[in-house]
């Protein structure tokens, strides 16, 4: 039988990635609308259903209602099957399965998760998702085994909680997603080594980027072979990490709100999870909503930057960040081209860099001050909270849950373009393709 035929207009790879992502919206908005997705009494409301669902498919963890008491575990468990579902990718978990069941490719599918995924070729789809999906498996059974054991020796009597617990925040660890089981997050452990670092871990290399960690698994002892794409990923990573947090540290010490009642031993594991949650991990022991005007900022920044580029984490990415730099390292130098150690980097990656810090910078602050006039809110806790959405960070100061309906509106916005990504969104609705037949004259505009 003869398959009906797709549109042209949405058969597009670039379009196909948004409205995947959408289906997985409405489809997770529908499955906790359901009356057993909520705890106690009454169906669950719309907007909470929406904002939620919208959240953990771009696997972000800002959360409008309490995750542990708004949801019942049937709830909770439809947000850990969106987080794990959108963290790999729609067209990503269905190549997969795909390849585990021995069905075949056909070329719109590799050519969708080739613009999902960030590979270069299409005859890397195949290997690129195995490793995908084997990677997520290691890391996740990993942390949670070590979450697991914890939690079951000092936190609950029962191994059953101590499992739910431990399979719950694994998953949202390497998949840099905020949602938690607890009404606070992770405060209850704050500077509990044994938790936080396993955590950090999963957040840290979740944000790496499935092409980096396959490079590094493959020669990891020899920096000098690295591609330059990871070179920037895993040295920009490690120096944000190292510098952010050395800066949250100073900044936090003595803050009572903060680190101030910790031990060194417990600043010093909460310092590190300051330089690393930022970045898209969403999950905090700490309350973000007390700390120094200075570290907020910071935050904002770290989260604006995000991680790398075919991760979990949001932001513009490390490497366009990173690209961005080199590029006016370049014009103060007067050098005719842009170059990364010893390669050259062409003028369409440059403009792809340029295209989406842009794009960032609009929607973050267009955003912003949509969000202001509709709340009230501070300038500095709603562009944190802006950015987070964005940046699919899943950090708050504690303004999303107060926000009215139609300010939650513009961060549901905000999230989808924040996973989708800026250009593969913005190509969905202006794509266009055309050769130009000829060449204007040039012309030199004065600049600054």
């Amino acid at each position: 039988m003869r398959r009906p035929a797709i549109p042209a207009a949405i058969a597009h790879p670039v379009r196909l990635l948004p409205l995947s992502f959408l289906a997985l919206i409405t489809l997770g908005t529908l499955l906790l609308l359901m009356p057993f997705a909520r705890s106690g009494g009454g169906g669950p409301e719309f907007m909470p259903a929406l904002f939620t669902s919208t959240s953990a498919v771009t696997i972000t963890g800002l959360a409008s209602v309490d995750t542990s008491t708004y949801w019942s575990p049937a709830g909770q468990g439809i947000i850990l099957f969106l987080v794990q579902v959108g963290g790999l990718g729609i067209v990503a978990m269905a190549t997969v399965l795909g390849l585990f069941i021995g069905g075949r490719l056909g070329l719109r599918t590799q050519m969708v998760a080739q613009v999902d995924m960030h590979v270069v070729s299409l005859g890397e789809v195949r290997p690129l998702f195995r490793r995908v999906a084997i990677t997520m498996l290691l890391f996740q059974t990993a942390v949670t085994i070590m979450l697991t054991a914890r939690y079951r020796a000092t936190y609950f009597d029962d191994f059953g909680t101590s499992l739910w617990h431990g399979v719950f925040h694994g998953v949202m660890a390497f998949n840099n997603a905020g949602f938690s089981l607890n009404s606070d997050s992770l405060v209850g452990y704050a500077g509990d080594g044994l938790i936080i670092l396993p955590i950090c871990v999963g957040v840290f290399f979740g944000a790496m980027g499935f092409p980096v960690l396959a490079e590094l698994f493959r020669g990891w002892r020899r920096p000098s072979r690295w591609t330059i794409h990871a070179r920037l990923t895993v040295w920009g990573s490690l120096f944000l990490l190292g510098s952010s947090a050395v800066a949250f540290l100073l900044l936090e010490w003595g803050n009572p709100d903060t680190l101030g009642p910790l031990s060194w031993g417990q600043k010093l594991v909460s310092g590190l999870e300051g330089g690393i949650m930022p970045r898209s991990g969403g999950l905090n022991s700490f309350d973000w909503g007390g700390v120094r005007g200075e570290t907020l900022t910071l935050g904002t920044i770290l989260m604006f930057i995000g991680g790398g580029s075919a991760s979990m984490a949001g932001g513009i990415k490390i490497t366009t960040f990173l690209l961005l730099a080199y590029v006016i390292l370049a014009e103060l130098r007067g050098d005719p081209d842009v170059t990364v150690g010893v390669r050259r980097i062409s003028a369409p990656v440059i403009r792809t860099a340029l295209t989406i810090a842009l794009l960032a910078v609009m929607l973050v602050t267009s955003a912003t001050m949509a969000v202001m006039l509709l709340s009230g809110g501070t300038f500095e806790d709603v562009l944190f909270e802006c950015t987070s959405a964005f940046a699919t960070a899943g950090l708050s100061t504690g303004l999303t849950p107060d926000l009215p309906a139609s300010a939650q509106m513009v961060l549901v916005v905000l999230m989808f373009v924040g996973r989708v990504g800026t250009i593969a969104a913005a190509s969905a609705f202006v794509l266009r393709r055309r050769v130009p037949r000829y060449h204007l004259p040039e012309e030199q505009p004065i600049i600054g």
